[in-house]
């Protein structure tokens, strides 16, 4: 079975109504293409703090005009209450993605950070139960493992938190873990792990290192390495998240259920073999094989190692990572090339 017809087969046979906040954003838009793409019904909810109109401009240019005509835009803010509860009116399943993401801009305004990745996180809960959906499926973080030097990651044991970032995506399991016990609510949390692909925003200040280095190497831009470039990461592609979520939401399996799950591959990529890697994609569009990156100082907040075990989603989703990291970086290319030149 293709990845595809895995999706096609999670689906509920009648027609049935998603909500996606944070569609115009990275994993947001890719949920909604996807979602499209296999004739669902789809809400997006987005105020493009961080998400932007284009990419929903190249969705609605990837399916056809029957798809796009199944697709509700509200602009609004999770922070409303009121633009919440609009949201979820008539909806089976919440794909909660709306965040204010970085641990960098978490470390500089805390306060914008606590109130989007906590109230909004909130008031969509409380929007979805009143509304009484289906399920409600979140983006969680890696980032709460925090200091816990165990690998790979399981989800039962985290450390204390390093960022501020990192606490408000704690607070989202407890309070997604509450509304399950207190008010017999269906969630799912999703602990992302270093998620890249097309439409992620190269751009900023706080552009995550996939998008960012790949950018500056095709502009011949000088590539910098927090420290010695022996951190490392699970990088995870989009088709692999965006599996996740079809699955966790639409999940039949009880024990599946108001439980949190790694998304990712297992594997770990240094920062010196991810360079090294984007290099050598890139050389066929003009990056020199002999480019090198510049290190400096490792960066306030940050982990020195992720990796993920996967195997409590393969055992009760039915899980599979469909690409790797080289499998991921070479399907990304494509588009990082064609937005940047």
């Amino acid at each position: 079975m293709t990845p595809y017809q895995q999706l096609q087969a999670a689906l509920p046979k009648s027609p049935k109504t998603w909500l996606i906040t944070g569609v115009a954003g990275f994993i947001g838009s890719n949920l909604l293409e996807t979602l499209l793409k296999l004739d669902q019904h789809v809400v997006g909810l987005d105020n493009f703090a961080t998400g932007h109109r284009k990419n929903l401009a190249e969705v609605q240019a990837l399916v056809t005009p029957a798809q796009w005509a199944r697709f509700n835009f509200i602009e609004g803010d999770i922070r409303d209450l009121a633009d919440c509860k609009r949201a979820c009116e008539g909806v089976s399943y919440v794909l909660h993605q709306a965040a204010l993401g970085s641990v960098p801009r978490s470390l500089e305004d805390p306060i914008a950070t606590n109130a989007a990745n906590i109230n909004g996180f909130l008031n969509m809960l409380v929007a979805a139960r009143d509304a009484k959906v289906t399920s409600f499926t979140y983006a969680a973080s890696s980032s709460t493992y925090g200091d816990h030097p165990g690998l790979p990651k399981l989800e039962d044991v985290i450390g204390k938190p390093l960022s501020p970032y990192a606490v408000t995506k704690y607070v989202n399991e407890l309070y997604a873990d509450v509304f399950a016990r207190s008010y017999g609510f269906t969630t799912v949390g999703l602990r992302y792990f270093n998620v890249f692909g097309p439409r992620q925003d190269p751009d900023g200040a706080y552009a995550a290192v996939v998008p960012k280095w790949t950018a500056s190497l095709l502009k011949g831009e000088t590539v910098y390495i927090n420290g010695d470039g022996e951190t490392s990461r699970d990088f995870c592609f989009i088709d692999n998240a965006v599996q996740a979520n079809l699955l966790a939401a639409t999940t039949t399996n009880a024990e599946a259920r108001n439980q949190v799950y790694n998304v990712a591959v297992g594997d770990r990529t240094t920062l010196n073999q991810l360079f090294a890697l984007l290099r050598e994609n890139l050389a066929p569009h003009g990056v020199s094989p002999e480019v090198q990156a510049v290190h400096r100082d490792f960066r306030a907040g940050d982990v020195r190692h992720s990796q993920a075990d996967v195997g409590k989603g393969q055992r009760l989703l039915g899980y599979q990572a469909t690409h790797r990291m080289a499998q991921g970086v070479a399907a990304a290319m494509p588009w990082y090339v064609k937005q940047t030149r």
